[in-house]
């Protein structure tokens, strides 16, 4: 398999995972499911020249967010699953580790800390919600499972 099927294939894979992940949490904790229809409205405004919402749920919905929120999603982890190749090698895919997987996946938070939360409205690193703490913790913590997707993502490819 070449090496850009490998990525595509491992992105695809620990973005379903961190999926997996949100429903565990709502059974588990009662969180809520995040909502990729925000990301959908920010990214088709995009297209319109607006960066920055001041709180992007209260921005006027766009036609087809949830769809481009969900394909930018895994878009995203597919471009962050790319990564590993300059990271590890194209050989990492061979035979994947952890560590790298892991790495990577918890340095990813720094997208959303940077980019998609303060775009939104939320701030950096969430600086303005309710419970900054609480939000930042379960950024990393999500992040931490893209990466564990990742690993076990690459790791079964051999099984398919």
């Amino acid at each position: 398999m070449n090496t850009a099927t490998l990525v595509l294939i491992t992105g695809i894979g620990a973005t379903a995972f961190i999926d997996l992940w949100a429903l565990a949490r709502r059974a588990m904790f009662g969180t809520k499911l995040p909502d990729y229809g925000l990301v959908g409205r920010w990214v088709a405004g995009l297209s319109q020249g607006q960066l920055r919402h001041e709180s992007i749920a209260k921005s006027p919905p766009r036609r087809g967010e949830r769809v481009i929120g969900w394909t930018t999603h895994y878009l995203t982890g597919i471009a962050f699953a790319a990564f590993l190749v300059p990271v590890g090698g194209g050989a990492w895919f061979e035979r994947p580790s952890i560590l790298p997987a892991l790495a990577l996946g918890i340095a990813t938070v720094a997208a959303p800390f940077l980019v998609l939360q303060p775009a939104m409205g939320a701030g950096i690193a969430a600086s303005r919600t309710p419970r900054p703490g609480a939000a930042r913790f379960q950024s990393l913590v999500n992040h931490a499972f893209f990466g564990l997707g990742l690993f076990l993502s690459a790791a079964a490819i051999p099984l398919v």
